[in-house]
């Protein structure tokens, strides 16, 4: 009964493929992509294995895993990731609604009174008014062989692992700031211990400066240079004071509490550092630095979304059934007599749209392009990043070794000084400048600590703080189920 409709219409797809192919642009192959970031030659050691997931707790600091829990749980920026990953995930359940078979029931009473000077005039018919019942159940599949319900998909899920990578690169943002603040407290109090015992050894060789000019042994500059040091170093105290509370209110907004509900935190030394690459850092980057498998993800997206403009181009097949009851006689409605159905299949070509789908194709394309510059933006910016952070922690290693130097040179230097007070050689005046001098050794040696902390976080952070990036698929392995591209 129906072979020769379904031929029919399948003739005239045909025919309709037949007259728009002419327009239809070639396939986008996947773009090349750098494989490696750039980082040959970055001679800066290396370091035992990457960065874990908890990166942060290889200090052995239980204030610091406080607060980056603290942090992560209220961070204003973190909440605006999570809810940019929300919407891309809703996105992918609106493009999956959109596919497939769909199903809609109606039911609907009418009454409705005829013109008595219409085509059909009611004196003829025996009426005026009449009432119209209708009950329906309407199924509608849309046949996806080109591709253009698939690819959206796809570039939905590649969008929403993007607003995963990028949320995971807000929260290494977040515990990298809190860790460097942090550090940098610790050193701005290590220093203001040493700033303290300086203010007190100048005390001390003021008040015998000031004897010395009242006995008439020293002239009354020695008094003034003395008391240009005291208050040289009560300076140097004051700004570490000041610092270490600006870096303290730091702490507390960045874990979004108040500076008075900040959870209590002491003094204590500043942890060791072992700076260093990881071996095959070039290949392995890519994979761990989320802004990069974000922007690699974007680029995923982008190529399924010129898929998608490219399927614009094919028919549409659809087959649409439906089945209900109808009467205008309320008491027949639910009679066998008022069934109804309907097979209706239907294809679909745009043949002139005045060069909408020629824009909408360019359109991807363009973002495609846009997507793959800021993925090489994005891995030369990440290499630059290492090789900076990599090369000054190399660089403060030697600048710290070469400190200890001085500061032993400086610890015997006082040693002597006070072996000499002791035996009436000379009095406290050199011991006082020897161990201001070694104080000033102490504090630049504690201001190196902390710029080595600062650096390896920032090299932590440079090569990924711990993530890691699922596998994209090549361009020969099948994503979703589907028939095959055309």
């Amino acid at each position: 009964m129906t072979p020769i409709p379904i031929r029919s219409a399948l003739l005239a797809g045909a025919m309709a493929l037949a007259l728009g192919a002419c327009h239809i642009p070639a396939k986008i192959d996947r773009p090349a992509l750098r494989d490696e970031a750039p980082l040959a030659g970055v001679d800066a050691g290396q370091r035992a294995g990457w960065p874990a997931a908890d990166w942060w707790r290889v200090y052995g600091d239980p204030q610091l895993d406080e607060l980056i829990a603290l942090a992560l749980r209220g961070a204003p920026d973190l909440a605006q990731a999570r809810t940019r990953v929300e919407s891309a995930q809703q996105n992918i359940q609106v493009a999956a609604a959109q596919a497939g078979l769909r199903i809609d029931a109606s039911a609907q009473v009418a009454r409705q009174r005829m013109s008595e000077n219409g085509i059909i005039p009611a004196q003829f018919l025996g009426f005026t008014w009449y009432n119209q019942a209708d009950l329906g159940i309407q199924a509608r599949y849309d046949f996806d062989w080109w591709g253009k319900k698939r690819y959206a998909i796809e570039s939905a899920i590649d969008s929403a692992r993007a607003a995963e990578a990028e949320r995971s690169a807000a929260s290494l943002t977040i515990q990298a700031t809190v860790a460097d603040t942090y550090f940098g407290w610790l050193a701005d109090e290590s220093r203001v211990a040493l700033a303290e015992r300086l203010v007190t050894a100048r005390e001390r060789a003021l008040r015998i400066a000031e004897l010395r000019v009242r006995q008439g042994v020293d002239v009354p500059d020695t008094a003034q240079q003395a008391r240009g040091e005291l208050a040289g170093a009560r300076q140097q105290l004051v700004a570490l004071r000041g610092s270490a509370a600006i870096r303290r209110a730091s702490l507390a907004t960045l874990v979004g509490v108040a500076p008075a509900a900040l959870p209590t935190l002491a003094p204590r030394p500043l942890p060791d550092v072992t700076p260093g690459l990881p071996a095959n850092a070039g290949s392995d980057l890519m994979a761990r630095r989320p802004d990069i498998a974000a922007t690699r993800w974007q680029v995923e997206a982008a190529l399924r979304q010129t898929d998608a403009a490219r399927a614009q181009f094919f028919p549409d097949v659809s087959l649409t059934a439906m089945a209900g009851l109808s009467s205008i006689d309320m008491d027949k409605v639910f009679s066998a007599d008022s069934r109804v159905f309907g097979l209706t299949p239907a294809i679909h070509l745009p043949i002139f749209e005045g060069g909408a789908l020629e824009a909408n194709h360019g359109v991807s394309r363009a973002q495609l392009g846009a997507a793959v510059a800021q993925y090489n933006a994005t891995v030369a910016s990440a290499a630059r990043e290492v090789a900076t952070q990599a090369l000054g922690a190399r660089q403060l290693v030697d600048r710290r070794a070469q400190q200890d130097t001085q500061l032993d040179a400086a610890t015997t230097l006082l040693a002597s000084a006070r072996a000499r007070a002791a035996r009436g050689v000379r009095d406290d005046r050199e011991s006082l400048a020897t161990e201001a001098a070694l104080i000033q050794q102490q504090d630049m040696a504690a201001e190196l600590h902390g710029q080595a902390l600062s650096t390896d976080v920032a090299l932590i952070r440079a090569l990924g703080g711990g993530y890691r990036a699922e596998p994209i698929a090549s361009s020969s392995t099948p994503r979703t189920n589907g028939a095959p591209s055309p």
